[in-house]
C-alpha cells in the first residue's frame, strides 16, 4: 500500500493536516488503532480553544504563554501560535466546520477566562468542546474521496531506510522516514505503508502513569516509534499533572475542566478552607503545575485521599447549562455539584514536550512530520497554558498539511525495498502484560510523578530498565497484538521521561525535583 500522506492519528493535529493536503490534491490515508475514528485525546478534551478576547492582542497572548510555560517558550513559536491560531479557529472551525461555539443571549461568543490567562478569551461547546471539534472535523473529512480512514490499524514502527531498507548501502543516505509498518487488528496481518511522507499524530503519554485524565489510547505510541527511529526528542520531563480529576474509589479518573475554575469554583480541603492564596497570587487560577503542587501538598499536610472543587454557590440551573456533561459524570458517583463540593486529586494530563518540530511540522528525520501533543513545537516550554492545545493541533496540523502538499507534488520518490514482517507462533499471556502495565503506572506515579528526586528516579531506572529488557524478549516471540504494541511502547516512552527527568537537575514549571 502507498499513499502521498500517511497520517498516524485521527486527533484535531491529524484531521487538520489531512484536510489542507486533501484541499491540494494529495491522496491521503488516516489510520487510527481505535475502532471509532472519532476516539482520540481531541475527542475527550473538555474546557475550550484559545480564540481571542476583548482588548485582547497577539503580545497579550504571547506573554501568557511566557508565562505559564516558565520563561522556556520558544518565541518563534508562540508567534506563529498567536499570530495564525484565531486565524484558523475562525477561517476552519467556524466557516468551514461550523463547530457550534456556545454564545450569550446577545449571540456573542460566550468568553471564558481559565487559569494564567489575563483575560477571557477561551470559546467553547459546552463542557464537551473537544467532541464538537472532532466529530466536526470528521464530517469534514468524508467530504474528500482523496482521504482514506482506517480504523483498528495499529502503528508498530516507522520504516527508515537505515533500518529496514534491503540496500545495505542505504545506510549512509540521511536519515529518511517511508511510511510504516501497521498491524490489523482484524486480520491479525502486518502490511507496510509507503508514503512520501507521514504524520505523527498520536497524541499524549497519560496512560504511562497510575492516575490521568487522559483516554486508554495515550500510551506515549509515537514518542516510543520516533526514539527507535531515531528523531531527536526534547523536554519530556516536563509532564504536566491536571490539578482536578476527579476522585473516586469506584472510577477512572475524569476530568474537571479548568473553566469550572475560570467560572469560580473554588478549592478547598477537608475543613471548608480555600487553601491556593497561599500558594500563588492567582490563587486557584494559578497555573496548573503550581494548582497541582498545592492539592499535593494540602493533602500531605492533612493526611486526606484528595481535596475539594466547589461551585455549589452559583445558580443550580445555571451548572447544569454550563457544565452539563460534569454535572452528569457527577451524578452517576451520586455527587450533586450544584449542592457540594467535588474530591479531586492531580492527575497526568499531558506532555508539553516531544519531538522536536520546525514551524511546519518537520522533525530530525527527512520526510517525517509531527503535531498536536506527541510534538514538541516550543509552545509550551516548561508547563502548557490552558486551551492552547487544541490550538496548537489545529495550527500545527494545517501548516504541517499546506508544506507537505507543496514538497510532495515536486518529490520524485523510488520507495525502498523491506524485508517481509515475521511472524511468531506464540501466544502472548494477558496476565503478564497486565502486571507489566501495572509496574509502569505504578513506577511512573510514584517515582516519576508530581514531585521527583534523585532516589526516586534511580529507583525508577533500575525497575524500568529491567521491565523493559523482559518486554522485548516477550515482544520479540509472541504472537502479535495492539496490547503487545502499546506495552512495548510504554515501557520505551517511560523511559524517554525517565531520563529526561534525570539529567535535568533544575525544578522548572511542571518538573520539580525535591533535592
Amino acid at each position: 500500500m502507498a499513499t502521498d500522506l500517511l497520517i498516524i492519528g485521527c486527533g484535531i493535529a491529524g484531521c487538520s493536516a489531512a484536510l489542507e493536503a486533501a484541499r491540494q490534491g494529495l491522496s491521503v490515508l488516516m489510520i487510527t488503532k481505535s475502532k471509532e475514528p472519532e476516539e482520540s485525546n481531541t475527542f475527550h478534551a473538555q474546557g475550550g480553544i484559545i480564540y481571542k478576547g476583548r482588548n485582547d492582542s497577539e503580545k497579550l497572548l504571547m506573554k501568557d504563554l511566557m508565562r505559564a510555560g516558565a520563561g522556556l517558550c520558544k518565541y518563534n513559536a508562540i508567534d506563529v501560535l498567536s499570530g495564525k491560531g484565531p486565524v484558523l479557529v475562525e477561517k476552519i472551525l467556524m466557516k468551514e466546520l461550523k463547530v457550534n461555539f456556545d454564545r450569550t443571549s446577545r449571540d456573542e461568543l460566550h468568553l471564558t477566562e481559565e487559569g494564567a490567562h489575563s483575560i477571557p478569551r477561551i470559546i467553547h461547546a459546552e463542557d464537551l468542546t473537544g467532541k464538537a471539534i472532532e466529530l466536526a472535523f470528521i464530517k469534514g473529512i468524508k467530504k474528500y474521496k482523496n482521504i482514506t480512514v482506517k480504523t483498528s490499524l495499529s502503528a508498530i514502527d516507522l520504516l527508515t531506510l537505515s533500518h529496514h531498507s534491503l540496500n545495505p548501502l542505504d545506510i549512509y543516505k540521511e536519515p529518511t522516514c517511508a511510511g510504516a509498518y501497521v498491524f490489523d487488528q482484524t486480520a491479525n496481518k502486518v502490511f507496510p505503508v509507503m508514503a512520501k511522507e507521514t504524520l505523527l499524530a498520536t497524541g499524549g503519554i497519560g496512560r504511562l502513569y497510575l492516575h490521568t485524565t487522559n483516554p486508554k489510547g495515550a500510551r506515549g505510541d509515537g514518542i516510543a516509534m520516533a526514539y527507535r527511529a531515531g528523531a531527536r526528542i526534547q523536554n519530556m520531563e516536563y509532564i504536566q499533572f491536571h490539578p482536578t480529576a476527579l476522585y473516586h474509589p469506584d472510577g477512572e479518573r475524569f476530568l474537571l475542566s479548568e473553566s469550572m475554575r475560570g467560572e469560580g469554583a473554588r478549592l478547598i480541603n477537608k475543613k471548608g478552607e480555600s487553601f491556593m492564596d497561599k500558594y500563588h497570587k492567582l490563587g486557584s487560577l494559578a497555573p496548573r503545575d503550581i494548582v497541582a503542587r498545592g492539592i499535593h501538598e494540602e493533602m500531605l499536610q492533612d493526611g486526606s485521599e484528595c481535596v475539594f472543587l466547589d461551585i455549589s454557590h452559583k445558580k443550580a440551573e445555571w451548572i447544569k447549562k454550563r457544565f452539563p456533561n460534569i454535572y452528569k459524570k457527577c451524578l452517576e458517583f451520586k455527587i450533586d455539584i450544584t449542592k457540594q463540593p467535588i474530591p479531586v486529586v492531580p492527575a497526568a494530563h499531558y506532555s508539553c514536550g516531544g519531538i522536536v518540530v520546525d514551524t511546519e511540522g518537520r522533525t530530525s528525520i527527512k520526510r517525517l512530520r509531527a503535531a498536536g501533543e506527541v510534538a514538541c513545537s516550543g509552545i509550551h516550554g516548561a508547563n502548557r497554558l490552558a486551551s492552547s492545545s487544541l490550538l496548537e493541533g489545529l495550527v500545527w496540523g494545517t501548516l504541517a498539511g499546506e508544506s507537505i502538499a507543496r514538497e510532495v507534488k515536486e518529490m520524485k520518490i523510488d520507495f525502498p525495498k523491506i524485508s517481509a514482517w515475521k511472524y511468531e507462533k506464540e501466544e502472548a499471556d494477558p496476565a503478564l502484560i497486565l502486571q507489566d502495565w501495572l509496574t509502569i503506572r505504578h513506577t511512573m506515579w510514584n517515582y516519576v510523578g508530581l514531585v521527583r528526586t534523585t532516589k526516586r528516579l534511580a529507583r525508577a531506572e533500575k525497575i524500568l530498565t529491567e521491565l523493559q529488557s523482559e518486554i522485548e524478549e516477550f515482544y520479540r516471540y509472541s504472537v502479535l497484538s495492539d496490547d503487545l504494541i502499546g506495552l512495548r511502547n510504554g515501557i520505551q516512552a517511560s523511559l524517554v521521561i525517565l531520563q529526561a527527568a534525570k539529567v535535568n537537575r533544575k525544578s522548572r514549571g511542571c518538573h520539580y525535583r525535591k533535592d
